[in-house]
């Protein structure tokens, strides 16, 4: 929340208009010290007064005198005293900061940058109406420790700050911050906290239409989290998102390929209620781009038939293998070569599960018992229970039986007797 502007006492303008131009001349004609200490009494004046307009006029001007005169340890200093003053308007105090940060791209060397950004992070440390500056400077740091190869330490600079926390920064700023927070720390392999910070974002914020660069971004980061994980139905889930995107709809290469992967990896995806449910959607949306070799396969998950894995080696795998998650040389790839083996044998028991109870493993070699039962294993007291009814019933046909058999007896004598 802003603070309440403080009310001016007096109007500096007309001071500042008529100094500053001496001040300015007595700067270019070599005399800097001198200029900076008419500037800085010009400071007490303007500060006294409560004047926002004219103290940030001349706290700028220390920037810009010092960038000038190429002094730029006078810059950091003045940066510092300045910051302290007391009573400094902190409206002022962000304008001066803001003119030093937009010369940070134009310090001689990478010592001088590293030392003003170090003391813009210093002078914003612990003071809320300056939290986006510093995150901005932060920001900086992390990308010249990336670039030194230093990823680590670069992830940690950005995990210093809690941007979520940030009220004046704007939301798709925040949300970029927290982007790169992800980034980083996937490129360091710390997919725990990765995945923590992911969460912190606000997926609803998404479906606005000019946030559809930051959508694609976080959601390929997703995906990099969800497959390290193995989490192959997360990894689907996230592909449909990309493919929901309207630029990408509208790119039909992009299309194809988002829906390709929902497909392979609804596939690869352990069977459950979410898989079984999901694989249909995905059966839908495979329908809407060209992309036939994918939804044959995935015809072949959804119908009750048998697959044999030499066919589907044979019939998809040179389109497989063109998709980087399965025709990769590294071990991954090969992980889930072997993991799409597996959902086909999974497949099959399953069809077969539909029609018999047991079943020799002369159809099913690869399984060691000599008999595969696929019927539901009961409780001893369930075997018990079935036995005694089982036992109740045949004494009962006995009992009958007796009794039939006395009837026919005595029916038989008394036809005897007559």
């Amino acid at each position: 929340m802003d603070e309440p502007v403080q009310k001016m006492e007096k109007d500096c303008s007309a001071i500042v208009d008529a100094q500053l131009p001496e001040i300015e001349a007595a700067a270019k004609n070599g005399q800097l010290s001198k200029a900076l200490e008419q500037l800085l009494t010009l400071e007490k004046q303007t500060r006294s007064s409560a004047d926002l307009v004219s103290s940030t006029r001349v706290l700028k001007r220390f920037i810009q005198l010092s960038f000038e005169a190429g002094d730029w340890k006078l810059m950091q200093e003045y940066i510092i005293l300045l910051s302290k003053k007391h009573g400094q308007l902190k409206q002022a105090i962000t304008k001066m900061i803001q003119e030093s940060m937009e010369c940070l791209e134009k310090t001689p060397d990478m010592k001088t940058k590293l030392e003003l950004i170090d003391t813009l992070r210093t002078v914003t440390d612990g003071k809320v109406y300056l939290e986006v500056e510093r995150a901005r400077v932060t920001r900086i740091l992390a990308k010249i420790k990336e670039e030194e190869g230093n990823v680590n330490e670069a992830a940690e600079i950005m995990q210093d700050l809690q941007v979520e926390t940030f009220g004046s920064m704007e939301k798709r700023e925040k949300t970029d911050f927290i982007l790169e927070q992800i980034r980083l720390c996937l490129c360091k392999r710390d997919y725990v906290r990765a995945n923590i910070i992911g969460k912190k974002i606000n997926m609803r914020y998404f479906k606005e239409a000019d946030v559809q660069d930051l959508k694609l971004r976080f959601y390929d980061l997703m995906i990099e989290y969800s497959l390290h994980e193995n989490e192959y139905l997360s990894a689907c889930k996230h592909y449909r998102q990309i493919y929901d995107t309207p630029s990408v709809k509208e790119d039909p290469v992009k299309a194809k390929k988002a829906v390709e992967n929902a497909v392979l990896f609804v596939i690869l995806a352990p069977f459950d209620n979410e898989q079984s449910d999901l694989i249909q959607r995905v059966y839908l949306e495979a329908d809407e781009v060209d992309t036939s070799v994918y939804r044959d396969l995935l015809k072949c998950f959804i119908t009750t038939e048998l697959m044999r894995w030499p066919m589907i080696e044979q019939v998809y795998g040179p389109t497989l293998g063109q998709n980087t998650a399965l025709g990769g040389n590294d071990e991954a790839s090969r992980k889930r070569l072997k993991e799409l083996h597996n959902r086909v044998v999974e497949h099959n028991i399953r069809v077969i599960a539909k029609y018999y109870t047991r079943i020799t493993t002369k159809r099913l070699t690869q399984l060691p018992a000599g008999v595969v039962s696929f019927a539901k294993s009961k409780h001893p007291n369930e075997v018990l229970n079935e036995w005694s009814q089982d036992i109740n019933a045949l004494l009962g046909l006995i009992e009958k039986t007796c009794h039939l058999i006395t009837k026919e007896e005595i029916i038989h004598s008394i036809t005897k007797v007559i």
